[in-house]
């Protein structure tokens, strides 16, 4: 298989901001990062995994990363003063768009290792991965090439479902595929944490469980001091399904459940994991079809931005 952008440019300079284009209008890289698969040098590297075919109701996320990339316009007009690093994090942070990966229609069997190779490819350069879905069946192979490289990792997942049913290893489903991770020693379900759960498992497998309700209860800083407790120093992957948002902030998605956490809470709590090592983040389940004034594709792509500013602090921090 080969990755694809749909346009191919001399490479630009990774570090800085460079672009003129107008917020309304030009190319719609992630915050306008330069489109190229020449990554040598690059810290962060985005790429989209347009693949739905795993979804069991409503479908649609192939669009995702096409909708997280053109609602990220705004965010990258006002990069010099990033909110909340009130800095520019790409002075500090080099970050390429990688573009999409390309799937050939009719062959979903291949995905996994369409994705796991797509993933190697990125990780052998040591630049952290930042994945837009796409279902979140793709956190799956996206796990595998990470644990390849890191070992046993912990796992962060921000969900309305726990992800974890059984199945027969084969399928392609994205509510199973975190067990299947767990079965195959890619995650530590000890030192793994799910937050904003609101569905029903009769086994939580080891996980350390904040649902919506108990986030809301507690609030967000216990949340993060007992993300902080789990991960430890631990080495730990960030999988974001933006389900884990009540509807009302991200109506956009394939299966919405009511009671969820707020953006602004999800937010903060991202915002304030910057001590754990976090080697990889995906955004994930962003179906445009559903969404209403782009609010879901909005959340995404300011969880991803933060996302960035969080690793170009931590970059900063280690210089200083």
């Amino acid at each position: 298989m080969i990755d694809r952008v749909s346009r191919r440019h001399a490479r630009p300079d990774l570090l800085g901001t460079s672009s003129t284009q107008q917020t309304f209008s030009g190319q719609l890289s992630f915050l306008r990062r330069p489109y190229t698969q020449d990554i040598r040098g690059a810290d962060l590297v985005v790429s989209g995994l347009p693949f739905d075919l795993a979804t069991t109701f409503r479908p649609g996320a192939r669009f995702g990363p096409q909708a997280i990339r053109a609602a990220s316009v705004q965010l990258a007009e006002i990069a010099d003063f990033a909110f909340p690093l009130n800095s520019n994090p790409f002075e500090i942070l080099a970050v390429a768009d990688y573009g999409d990966v390309s799937f050939v229609s009719g062959y979903p069997d291949q995905a996994v290792e369409v994705i796991e190779t797509h993933a190697q490819k990125l990780l052998e350069e040591d630049v952290t991965m930042l994945t837009f879905g796409g279902d979140h069946f793709v956190t799956y192979p996206l796990l595998r090439a990470h644990a390849k490289k890191y070992g046993p990792l912990s796992l962060i997942h921000f969900d309305a479902h726990v992800d974890t049913w059984p199945d027969d290893g084969k399928r392609l489903d994205h509510g199973s595929m975190f067990l299947r991770a767990l079965r195959e020693g890619l995650i530590d379900p000890k030192r793994s944490v799910q937050i904003g759960i609101r569905s029903f498992s009769e086994d939580d497998y080891g996980f350390t469980v904040m649902s919506s309700p108990w986030v809301a209860e507690n609030g967000v800083r216990a949340t993060v001091l007992e993300i902080q407790k789990v991960i430890g120093r631990n080495k730990a992957y960030l999988t974001f399904d933006i389900d884990c948002l009540d509807p009302a902030y991200a109506p956009g998605t394939g299966t919405p459940v009511a009671g969820g956490m707020t953006s602004l809470q999800a937010l903060t709590i991202l915002r304030g994991l910057g001590n754990i090592d976090i080697i990889g983040m995906d955004v994930v389940e962003v179906a445009p079809a559903y969404d209403h004034s782009e609010i879901t594709a909005i959340a995404a792509a300011t969880l991803a931005h933060d996302f960035i500013c969080l690793k170009a602090w931590q970059k900063q921090q280690r210089k200083d």
